[in-house]
């Protein structure tokens, strides 16, 4: 096996949230492989991850604090506003200055390098950059349909276009960009966190989420879902792990529903199997997602998952009525049964939690990893 140096670009280093932890996971993954691993921020993240004491790789960041969007003049007044134009002469200074230190590193590379661009605004500072002859993959973490109600979308199509490889987290995914005139589209789906050596006990009358408390992770629909479900299912308690910019407003719409007698606000936690084994369900109420690794490690923990199917990489993770039930997206009522269907019927918990904990093996990190070696190999002919 060729051992290669492996860049990541992307807006933070160590952001928490789902992006972060899979490029820290691939990083260790490939440093185990033999590969030299660098990490590439654009900017200091908000809200750090801890990467642990001595990660196998190497970080970079290119900004001391996160520089602002580009400014454009729409009207002859913003265009004779002298403030703003300097502003954003002095924007795109720090941003060249900062892709001449980029292409330092990918200049220090050895022949063969890979430079995996996670985010598309990370991209841009790529586009500006010296790529020293470095094959050049890009990436896009959620699915088509939510990127495409967002900036981002016409950005994947600009800045994406000519990179060697545009990675998808769907085969589904994959298709839907083809079909907007990519021809350099794949897709690679993330790898399994961790398995861990036991399975959940399933004995705690306890529904479990983890995730950012932020308006994608839809919490305030996981909480309308439970004012349906909760009634009908008393000792049953919802447990909520995560924080982020909505938790005040989330914790008043708690009230206002009558729920704090049932609902725990558990915070962040760096104890993800703890939290799983705490539990007997797990639901996921995003508005978009990617490829969750949230799905993925509880059904790792033998955790059966009720979640709404929002996204290609969800129906592909849960199998529907196999090892989990989705929901067609933003259905609260339709959420709520199915999260009824397994707080009340042991059985079909189990079932399904034994079955998750089969299936998405799948998903192993040697196999992902391999996969990843064989589209290195592929680029490089």
């Amino acid at each position: 096996m060729t051992h290669r140096d492996i860049i990541f670009v992307a807006n933070e280093v160590n952001e928490l949230g789902g992006v972060a932890r899979w490029q820290a996971l691939m990083a260790r993954l490939f440093a185990e492989r033999g590969h030299r691993v660098t990490i590439v921020g654009i900017a200091p993240p908000d809200t750090p991850m801890d990467l642990g004491d001595n990660p196998p790789f190497s970080t970079v960041t290119l900004h001391d604090e996160r520089p602002p969007g580009p400014w454009r003049a729409c009207t002859l007044r913003e265009h004779a506003n002298l403030v703003a134009r300097r502003r954003e002469a002095a924007r795109q200074t720090e941003m060249k200055t900062a892709a001449v230190r980029l292409s330092h590193v990918f200049r220090a590379a050895r022949p063969g390098a890979v430079i995996i661009v996670t985010q598309v605004w990370a991209m841009e500072w790529v586009a500006c950059a010296d790529t020293a002859g470095h094959r050049v993959i890009g990436m896009s973490h959620e699915s088509y349909e939510y990127s495409r109600g967002s900036s981002r979308f016409q950005r994947i199509q600009q800045y994406y276009k000519d990179v060697d490889r545009l990675l998808l987290l769907t085969q589904e995914d994959a298709d839907l960009w083809v079909g907007r005139g990519l021809n350099n589209v794949d897709f690679m789906p993330n790898p399994l966190p961790m398995m861990p050596e036991t399975p959940s006990p399933r004995t705690e009358k306890v529904v479990t989420s983890i995730g950012r408390l932020g308006h994608q992770k839809g919490i305030d629909m996981l909480l309308d879902t439970w004012a349906e479900a909760a009634p009908r299912h008393p000792g049953w308690r919802l447990r909520i792990y995560g924080s982020g910019p909505d938790e005040g407003a989330l914790r008043q719409q708690c009230t206002r529903l009558g729920l704090d007698g049932s609902v725990e606000w558990a915070g962040q936690t760096d104890d993800v199997v703890g939290a799983l084994h705490g539990a007997s369900v797990f639901v996921q109420s995003s508005r978009g997602e990617g490829f969750p690794l949230a799905l993925l490690e509880a059904m790792a923990c033998a955790v059966p998952c009720a979640a709404f199917d929002c996204a290609p990489g969800v129906r592909q993770i849960i199998r529907n009525e196999e090892d989990g039930l989705l929901a067609r997206p933003g259905n609260i009522t339709e959420l709520a049964r199915q999260l009824g269907r397994l707080m009340e019927n042991v059985e079909l918990r189990n079932t399904m939690g034994d079955n998750a904990r089969t299936n998405v093996r799948r998903y192993a990190p040697s196999a992902i990893t391999e996969r990843w070696e064989e589209l290195f190999a592929f680029l490089e002919r």
